[in-house]
């Protein structure tokens, strides 16, 4: 029997838990339909890049002291604002079971860096 997640949930699909899992087949069906477009999934944000050694001896690589932070979205897509696609808004979409310390620090992070506020479902 498989170890259980931190947080009970149960990987359907090959995505993190049912309710990603029912949201992917979702938005999959709306972007065939045309409502969304560019539907991606698992999009990177870097949010602080690596930190290297500033003083580094000749013939040396800097060696890395602090690794990249980074967001991983479960979504991203396009939506039409009005009646067209002659203007339209990026959606960053994540499916939140709960919203952990770690999730609340990296979402005010993207949108302090990036602009880019989170749509949770």
């Amino acid at each position: 029997m498989p170890k259980p997640t931190k947080y009970r949930s149960l990987r359907t699909n090959g995505y993190a838990s049912k309710k990603e899992a029912k949201r992917a087949a979702e938005l999959k069906l709306l972007e065939r339909a045309g409502v969304i477009r560019l539907l991606r999934e698992q999009v990177t944000y870097e949010l602080i890049p690596q930190q290297k050694e500033l003083i580094v001896l000749k013939g040396q690589k800097p060696k890395v002291i602090e690794r990249a932070c980074s967001y991983v979205a479960d979504f991203v897509y396009e939506e039409p604002i009005g009646g067209g696609w002659a203007l339209h808004s990026l959606v960053v979409e994540d499916c939140k079971g709960m919203r952990t310390r770690e999730y609340i620090i990296k979402r005010k992070l993207l949108l302090w860096m990036h602009g880019i506020r989170i749509r949770e479902i």
